[in-house]
């Protein structure tokens, strides 16, 4: 997969500044049918976009950014407590980097990693713990099947946001929620994800309650009365 990414590289980007392989073909335990993931530093004047194409027959995630842009989504990812582009250039196989802008990228993608996600502001911090207090009174009260399975999803990406956030961790979503949360917080985290994983199998629900309850005690306790949110005229969904 190695040379297949180069040649999709030397077809689309003869002259990229750095070419990054992550993912799984980076790691060696690519599939048949898994895809590239590559990131393509660019000269400054391109465009940074994501696009999907395929090449050879295999699907391929192409990250592109100039420099500039590449330092744009270093913060936004960081902004938003998942450094996912972060991670890609951390742990990626450079393929190409002939002025060494993707050492210099990767470095910086280090350093992020190292300093860990900004803390949640005390506003956020309560609404998830608001939110978490409610979610394990509707898991451990729900009685319809379906209902209960929704629930246990939420009260698992509640509570592994805010133990990660206790930990001053990364976080993720899909499959690198579990990845990141047991990072965080290997027994704790390894409870949530096996009570969740009760529920999904119509097991009892408490011991992913009690494990979300756990988290709660670490971040100030359940909150139900005494939360106040002032409206400030801006939605903004909880990370």
């Amino acid at each position: 997969m190695i040379d297949q990414a180069g040649r999709l590289v030397a077809d689309r980007f003869p002259d990229a500044r750095a070419v990054l392989l992550a993912g799984s073909s980076a790691a060696g335990c690519a599939t048949a049918t898994s895809d590239l993931d590559l990131a393509v530093l660019v000269t400054d004047g391109g465009e940074t976009y994501r696009e999907t194409v395929r090449f050879e027959g295999r699907l391929a995630e192409l990250f592109v950014h100039t420099e500039a842009g590449l330092a744009e989504l270093f913060a936004a990812d960081a902004a938003s407590r998942r450094a996912t582009m972060q991670s890609m250039y951390a742990t990626g196989l450079l393929l190409a980097d002939p002025y060494g802008a993707g050492a210099r990228a990767r470095a910086r993608a280090e350093t992020d990693l190292r300093e860990g996600p900004p803390a949640l502001d005390r506003a956020t911090l309560e609404t998830l713990r608001y939110g978490l207090t409610d979610q394990v009174d509707d898991l451990v009260d729900a009685r319809d099947a379906v209902e209960r399975l929704v629930v246990a999803g939420e009260v698992l990406r509640a509570a592994a946001d805010l133990l990660c956030d206790h930990h001053r961790a990364w976080v993720g979503g899909g499959k690198w929620l579990p990845r990141r949360l047991l990072v965080a917080d290997r027994e704790l985290g390894a409870a949530l994800l096996d009570g969740h994983r009760l529920v999904c199998g119509s097991g009892p629900v408490e011991p992913l309650a009690a494990a979300a309850r756990r988290v709660l005690e670490l971040v100030g306790g359940p909150l139900a009365e005494g939360y106040r949110r002032t409206w400030t005229g801006v939605v903004r969904r909880v990370v």
